[in-house]
């Protein structure tokens, strides 16, 4: 067994344990930071297949966008864990069979002689994966590539939209109203005779 092999197989295990108690564990936050750690362990699969732009976007998006507003969301709610639990069990045997199904499909697939151990060639010391992702994508996928920016550009502007419009309940306050204010529209000094004793 190469070294390559060993590490492959240590950060698998990792990721398989991670995942499992992802899906286990009672706390939220908890479960949160199982997802990153199988995140980081997939990010490392990636780099041994010399994918190392895939793996440093998995980690950027991911784990340093995505899992921080996850985390914060889940801290912010206060979710009361117990309430969510409850009935669970009932939900215990479609999950088994939903389980036991993927799993037999990925033992199909896996048997199927297609993944057979086969060790690749190494690239070549100059070769820069990330110039080939580049120049796949702006030649061969350059319409996909566009359409996929500008459905993201309208789900941006519109949910920017849904946020700026007008509630009549909501109340706001008006900067340029507040800056334009005066110290005698705020405040009204009365002259009151003193008390006598």
């Amino acid at each position: 067994m190469t070294f390559q092999e060993i590490v492959f197989y240590l950060f698998a295990s990792v990721m398989v344990l991670s995942a499992l108690r992802m899906i286990t564990v009672r706390n939220p936050v908890h479960a949160a930071l199982f997802l990153v750690l199988t995140f980081f362990t997939s990010a490392a699969l990636w780099l041994l297949l010399e994918a190392e732009f895939l793996a440093i976007t998995l980690v950027l998006v991911y784990v340093g966008a995505v899992m921080v507003l996850f985390l914060f969301v889940i801290m912010m709610l206060d979710i009361n864990v117990a309430k969510l639990r409850e009935g669970f069990i009932h939900f215990l045997p479609v999950g088994v069979v939903v389980a036991l199904i993927m799993v037999t499909e990925m033992i199909l697939v896996v048997t199927t002689g297609e993944f057979t151990a086969q060790q690749p060639q190494p690239a070549a010391a100059d070769f820069s994966n990330i110039e080939a992702l580049g120049k796949l994508l702006y030649t061969d996928y350059v319409y996909p590539f566009e359409i996929a920016a500008v459905i993201l550009l309208v789900a941006i502007i519109a949910a920017i939209a849904l946020t700026l419009r007008r509630r009549p309940t909501t109340k706001y306050q008006n900067p340029a109203k507040q800056v334009q204010v005066r110290s005698q529209d705020r405040v009204r000094l009365v002259n009151m005779k003193s008390e006598e004793q």
